[in-house]
C-alpha cells in the first residue's frame, strides 16, 4: 500500500507539475502583435481621383498634416525634445577619437550652441530669413547638427554638399544657389572648395570644424575667401547672443540636391511642412507599437546630406531619442554599435544583406552549424508569420544571441529603404534581430517615404500602404504594357509631403509635378489585393544598385562606346545587387586585327568573344576610359559578355530609332547576365 501511495503521490507530483509548467507556459506565452488595421485592408480607393488609394488609418478619410499640434516646423520639434528631457536628457553623442568613450551633449547644451552658431552667423554678416543659404560640407558629427538647427533658428536654408556630387556637380550647386557660406569639416573639404573658387569666385567665407594648414589659409586669402572656425563662429555668438527668428511651416528648410538623373543635379526644396508632415504620418504610422522617447538610441552614420538620414534626426528630435554618432570608420561600425547599444535601426539593403551573408558564411563548412541555424531560422520564421516577435526564445539564447550582440542586443526595431530588401534578408533579420523590421518606399522629392509597412504585418515582397499624409494613384505607362485596369502603373503620389519644386528649374519641375499636384516617381508599381504596393520596374532607364546609388546606364553606354573596341554596350543593374554588368558587341572592324596586335590571337568573332583574355582586356579598357570620363567606381561594369553580333532591329534588340529596346536586352540576356553575378559573388 505504501509503495502504491509513493507512486501515486510521484505522479500527483508529475501532474501537478505538467499543470504548473502548461498554466505557466499559457500566461507567459508570446503574444501576436494585432495589426493597426486588417493586413488584408490596408488602403482604400478614394472616390473622383482616378483610383487613388489613401490609408484605411486616415481618420474620415482625410490626410494627416501634423500629429503634434505644437510641432509645424523642425524648429519646434526640437524644442519638444527639449521639453521632453527637461533639457537635461542626452541629445548627441561622439569620440573625440577613435577607441575613446562617448561624450555626451544634452538637448539644451544643443540648443545652446545652435544658437550661439546662428548669432554668429550674423556677426559675420549674414541675414536671418530665407534668404540665405548655407551649405555644410562635412560627414555625421555634432556640429553638422548644431549648423542645421542654427540655421532653423533663424530661418535660414540648408542645402548639403557631399563627395559622390562630384566636383563638377558641386560647382554648379554653388554657382546656382548662389552659395557664399560653406560649413566644412575637413581640410581637404576645404582645398577642394577653394579648387572650385578658382573657377567660380562665389563662396566668401569657409567655417571649419577642424584645423587647418596656414598654407590653406593664405590660399583662401588669396581668392578672396575668408576662413573662420567653428568655434571662432560660437564664441562671436556667444558675444551677443540673438533672438530666434523662428521659421514658418510654409518656409524653406532645404535645398537637397539629387544626382539621380543623367546630366546636372536637381535641387528639391523641401519646406519645414514638407518634412515635419512625412514624419507626422511614420510616427501615426507606428503609434502604439513603437514608442520613441528618451530612452532610446541611434546610431547615425547613413549620411546626413541624404534625406532618409535627416529625416530619421527630425523624428529623433521630436521624440527626446538619444543620437551617437559612428567614428567615422565604417569598417569600425559594429564597435560604434556594441557600445551605443541602439534601439532603432535605420539601415539600407546592402548592410542588412551583408549581416545576413556574414551569418551564413559562419556556418559554412559546418555541417552542424548549418543545420541548427536552418531549424532555428524555420522555428522562429514560423512564429513571425504568426505574428510574433521576440528575442527571448530557446533559439535567441542557443544561435541569434551572438547575431543580436552585433548590433548591441536592443534592437526593437529596424527601419528601411532606398532600395528593396531580399525576401531571404527580410525573413532572416525578423526571425534572429528579434525585432519588427519596418520597409518604406520613396524619393527625396517626398522628403523621404510615402509608404510604409504597417505593424503585424510581416509578410515580404512589398512596400506596404501609402502613408497618411499622402495618397497614391498609378498611371498607364502604354509603351510598357503597363496598365491600371491591371492594377499597374507608374507610381504617383501627392499630399503635403509633396516637395515645392526643383530650385531654378521650371521645366524639370513639370516634368516631375502635374497641374494637379502629382508626383510622378518614375517607378512601376503594382497594387496587391490587401491594398499594399510593390514596386515592380522603373518607367525611367535610370536605377539604384543595392546601396541606394543611382545609375545612369544611358550616360555610361556613352562613355564605353567611345572605345574603338566596343560597338554597342548594354549596362544592367538591379536593387538586389551591389555593381553593374554589361553586354558589349566589340567592333567587328576593329576587334580581328586588335586582337593579333595586342593578344597575339585570331579568330573569327565567335572565337575572341568566347575569350577570356580578350574579354578581360576589354573589360580594363573600358575602365580606364570610364576612370578618364569622370564615372565614379560604383557605376563602372564590374564584369561583362561579349556578344558577337549587332543588336539591331530585325533582331528585334532596337527601336525604329536605333536606340536600345532595354527591356528586350534584358530579357535575351538573362542567362548571360545571372552568369556574371554569380561569378561576382
Amino acid at each position: 500500500m505504501d509503495s502504491i501511495l509513493n507512486v501515486s503521490s510521484t505522479k500527483l507530483a508529475a501532474g501537478a507539475a505538467a499543470v504548473a509548467a502548461g498554466a505557466y507556459y499559457l500566461a507567459s506565452r508570446p503574444s501576436p502583435i494585432e495589426p493597426p488595421c486588417p493586413i488584408d485592408h490596408q488602403s482604400v480607393e478614394v472616390k473622383g481621383q482616378d483610383g487613388a488609394r489613401i490609408s484605411t488609418r486616415c481618420k474620415d478619410g482625410k490626410l494627416l498634416e501634423y500629429i503634434y499640434e505644437d510641432v509645424t516646423t523642425t524648429y519646434e520639434g526640437f524644442q519638444r525634445g527639449i521639453r521632453l528631457t527637461g533639457g537635461t536628457g542626452r541629445c548627441l553623442g561622439w569620440r573625440a577619437a577613435p577607441n575613446e568613450p562617448y561624450q555626451w551633449m544634452t538637448y539644451q547644451q544643443v540648443h545652446d550652441r545652435a544658437l550661439r552658431f546662428g548669432s554668429g552667423l550674423l556677426e559675420k554678416g549674414l541675414s536671418a530669413g530665407q534668404d540665405t543659404f548655407v551649405a555644410i560640407f562635412s560627414q555625421n558629427r555634432p556640429e553638422w547638427v548644431i549648423a542645421e538647427q542654427a540655421c532653423s533658428a533663424f530661418s535660414m536654408v540648408v542645402v548639403p554638399l557631399y563627395d559622390t556630387l562630384g566636383s563638377q556637380a558641386i560647382k554648379f550647386v554653388i554657382e546656382q544657389g548662389n552659395l557664399h557660406t560653406i560649413v566644412c569639416d575637413v581640410e581637404k573639404k576645404v582645398a577642394s572648395i577653394l579648387d572650385i573658387t578658382q573657377e567660380v569666385s562665389v563662396v566668401k567665407r569657409i567655417v571649419v570644424m577642424e584645423k587647418i594648414s596656414d598654407d590653406l589659409k593664405k590660399r583662401a586669402t588669396s581668392l578672396g575667401v575668408e576662413v573662420m572656425t567653428f568655434d571662432d563662429v560660437e564664441e562671436a555668438g556667444r558675444r551677443n547672443t540673438h533672438k530666434a527668428v523662428p521659421p514658418r511651416p510654409e518656409d524653406l528648410l532645404t535645398i537637397c540636391y539629387t544626382s539621380g538623373t543623367t546630366g546636372l543635379p536637381k535641387g528639391v526644396m523641401l519646406t519645414h511642412r514638407n518634412i515635419v508632415t512625412n514624419i507626422s504620418a511614420v510616427l501615426k504610422h507606428v503609434e502604439g507599437y513603437l514608442c520613441l522617447g528618451p530612452d532610446d538610441m541611434h546610431v547615425s552614420y547613413l549620411p546626413l546630406p541624404h534625406q532618409f538620414e535627416r529625416s530619421l534626426h527630425v523624428m529623433f528630435f521630436m521624440t527626446g531619442v538619444q543620437i551617437g554618432f559612428f567614428g567615422g570608420d565604417v569598417k569600425k561600425l559594429l564597435d560604434d554599435f556594441r557600445e551605443l547599444r541602439p534601439t532603432i535601426f535605420p539601415s539600407v539593403p546592402r548592410l542588412l544583406n551583408r549581416i545576413y551573408d556574414k551569418v551564413n558564411a559562419g556556418v559554412q563548412g559546418s555541417a552542424i552549424k548549418s543545420k541548427l541555424l536552418e531549424i532555428a531560422l524555420r522555428s522562429k520564421s514560423a512564429e513571425v508569420k504568426r505574428g510574433i516577435v521576440r528575442r527571448d526564445s530557446i533559439w535567441d539564447t542557443l544561435i541569434f544571441g551572438k547575431v543580436q550582440n552585433l548590433l548591441g542586443g536592443r534592437v526593437r526595431a529596424i527601419i528601411t529603404g532606398s532600395a528593396p530588401l531580399s525576401e531571404a534578408a527580410m525573413t532572416f533579420l525578423r526571425a534572429a534581430i528579434g525585432c519588427t523590421v519596418y520597409e518604406g518606399y520613396g524619393q527625396t522629392e517626398a522628403n523621404a517615404g510615402v509608404s510604409f509597412t504597417i505593424p503585424g504585418d510581416h509578410s515580404t515582397g512589398h512596400v506596404g500602404s501609402p502613408l497618411t499624409c499622402n495618397l497614391i494613384k498609378l498611371v498607364d505607362i502604354p509603351e510598357m504594357d503597363y496598365y491600371t485596369k491591371n492594377n499597374q502603373g507608374e507610381v504617383c503620389a501627392k499630399g503635403p509631403n509633396i516637395m515645392k519644386g526643383y530650385y531654378k528649374a521650371p521645366e524639370k519641375t513639370a516634368d516631375a509635378l502635374d497641374e494637379d499636384g502629382w508626383l510622378h516617381t518614375g517607378d512601376v508599381g503594382q497594387w496587391l489585393p490587401n491594398g499594399v504596393l510593390k514596386i515592380i520596374d522603373r518607367k525611367k532607364h535610370i536605377f539604384k544598385l543595392a546601396q541606394g546609388e543611382y545609375i545612369a546606364p544611358e550616360k555610361v553606354e556613352s562613355i564605353y562606346t567611345g572605345s574603338p573596341l566596343v560597338a554597342q554596350a548594354f549596362v544592367h543593374g538591379e536593387s538586389l545587387k551591389a555593381s553593374c554588368v554589361g553586354i558589349f558587341v566589340p567592333d567587328p572592324e576593329v576587334l580581328p586585327s586588335w586582337a593579333k596586335n595586342n593578344l597575339n590571337m585570331e579568330g573569327t568573332m565567335h572565337e575572341l568573344c568566347k575569350s577570356k583574355a580578350v574579354r578581360n582586356a576589354i573589360l580594363e579598357e573600358v575602365t580606364s576610359l570610364g576612370q578618364q570620363r569622370g564615372l565614379h567606381s560604383f557605376e563602372q561594369v564590374k564584369d561583362i559578355h561579349l556578344h558577337p553580333e549587332l543588336f539591331s532591329l530585325e533582331n528585334g534588340l532596337l527601336t525604329p530609332t536605333f536606340k536600345s529596346k532595354r527591356t528586350a536586352l534584358r530579357s535575351t540576356f538573362q542567362p548571360q547576365i545571372q552568369d556574371m553575378y554569380k561569378n561576382l559573388v
